[in-house]
């Protein structure tokens, strides 16, 4: 069972209204859920420190990244100022 690593784009935060970020998460092989949404949760805590609340979020899959490597998943999140 591998938990995955995930990456993420680092949001300027230079009072643009809106933030968009992009963070893959890889699925574990072995039994359900990502073994790294505590990076996904850092992302969003992260920009709401900034001033910004979470306004969509969209997934899609990225596909096997190999053996024992469990599914990618592409998670892409727009953020909205709070004015």
């Amino acid at each position: 069972m591998g938990i995955g690593s995930s990456s993420f784009s680092g949001a300027s935060g230079k009072d643009l209204d809106y933030v968009v970020m992009q963070v893959t998460l890889k699925e574990k092989f072995l039994g359900t859920g990502s073994g790294n949404l505590t990076e996904l949760e850092t992302v969003i805590n992260a920009q709401a420190a900034k001033g910004y609340r979470l306004h969509t979020i969209t997934t899609s899959n990225g596909g096997s990244k190999g053996l024992m490597g469990g599914d990618r998943i592409q998670a892409t999140l727009v953020f909205e100022k709070i004015k």
